[in-house]
């Protein structure tokens, strides 16, 4: 008599067979996934595999189908339910977003990334002025620094609120010209930055560069030039994607399920020109090396327009503390003759980052002495 709890023999090889199957199809879908991965030269090195950045991108790429949906979903429970943004963003409020590399430094980051990154930055300083141009550095205070009242009870880690002032004590002592912009954005009746963003709003990009240009024209001669610019009047406000939002697997969930979109109202900001084909532009002075913030609100532009000159923007996406600056090095053999001042911008936040590759190489190719 055969007892009721054993399966048969063909039932378990039925079982077997779903389930080879299934591991089958999740291996050619893993295989064809990860045959169309590019990944960026940064994260094709030994350092990249072992501090894990290569996995995450592998891992981002790979994708099955109808995960997206499933994250989505997964995320907007978390934020309905538990007021929980993942692991790179923090909830303020009412309904403010922050991203956790301004509130503390990423677990394993080295104490003596900010002296090496100075390093960098007076090696790079004596290097222009060699060349006879001036270097402005600006470092954007973090929005967890200038927007602390929206975190309710959440608060940046002391060592990064110390850090700003580490900057600028080192700067001053070196001599290198330094905008600071805590008392330009903090203490404000009106948001300097996006609520679901990291970015400085138009009102918080339009004081920066006000404060960046008095800065700069010292260091130009002291006199505006006489580029003029033009200003187009605000447009009707348009909803607003925040990076945080994407950031924290927000994107596409529905209304109610993640925080309320922004509407910005967008204007164009331009350097008038005369019209004809033939119109000399005038020569370049001022190149821009910035992070984001200088792609974003206009930033540039308002810069340019105070100035009364046109700034060579060479900011970049994802370029953290130094890629922009690295990127306008690496083309200095084309600089023009004209050029006076190099504005350095990027973020607060950025200096507790781990150092990139092209920083440790940097850093390497610094005189023995100085190491």
């Amino acid at each position: 008599m055969s007892d009721p709890d054993v399966l048969p023999d063909s039932a378990h090889r039925m079982t077997a067979a779903v389930w080879m199957v299934l591991l089958a199809v999740g291996l050619a879908v893993g295989i064809g996934a990860l045959g169309k991965v590019e990944l960026a030269p940064p994260l094709r090195g030994l350092d990249a595999w072992l501090d894990g950045r290569t996995e995450t991108a592998l891992n981002q790429a790979i994708k099955l189908p109808g995960q997206e949906r499933i994250e989505t979903a997964n995320a907007a429970v978390r934020y309905r339910m538990l007021g929980d943004l993942g692991t790179q963003v923090a909830l303020g409020c009412p309904q403010w977003m922050f991203y956790q590399d301004g509130l503390r430094a990423q677990p394993g980051t080295q104490p003596q990334v900010q002296g090496e990154r100075l390093r960098l930055l007076k090696s790079w300083s004596e290097q222009l002025a060699a060349r006879q141009v001036r270097l402005l550095v600006v470092a954007v205070p973090d929005k967890a620094r200038i927007e602390a009242g929206h975190l309710c009870g959440r608060a940046m880690a002391p060592g990064l609120q110390a850090q700003y002032d580490t900057l600028a004590r080192a700067l001053d002592d070196s001599g290198i010209a330094f905008a600071d912009l805590r008392a330009v954005l903090g203490h404000r009746n009106e948001d300097m930055f996006f609520r679901t963003d990291v970015h400085m709003n138009p009102a918080g990009a339009r004081l920066a560069a006000q404060a960046v240009a008095r800065a700069a024209l010292p260091l130009l001669g002291g006199a505006k030039g006489e580029q003029a610019f033009e200003v187009s009047p605000p447009g009707t406000p348009q909803p607003r994607m925040g990076d945080l939002l994407v950031l924290s697997g927000l994107k596409s969930a529905p209304p109610g399920w993640r925080p309320d979109i922004e509407t910005v109202a967008e204007q164009a900001v331009a350097p008038m020109r005369g019209g004809g084909l033939l119109d000399d532009t005038p020569p370049v002075q001022v190149l821009l090396a910035g992070s984001s913030n200088g792609l974003r609100s206009h930033f540039a532009e308002w810069l340019g327009m105070d100035l009364g000159r046109e700034v060579w923007n060479l900011s970049m996406d994802g370029g953290q503390f130094s890629g922009a600056m690295l990127k306008a090095l690496g083309q200095s053999g084309q600089w023009p003759q004209t050029l006076r001042l190099v504005i350095w911008e990027f973020s607060e936040n950025t200096l507790s980052l781990p150092l990139t590759d092209d920083e440790k190489k940097a850093l390497a190719q610094l005189p023995a002495a100085r190491n």
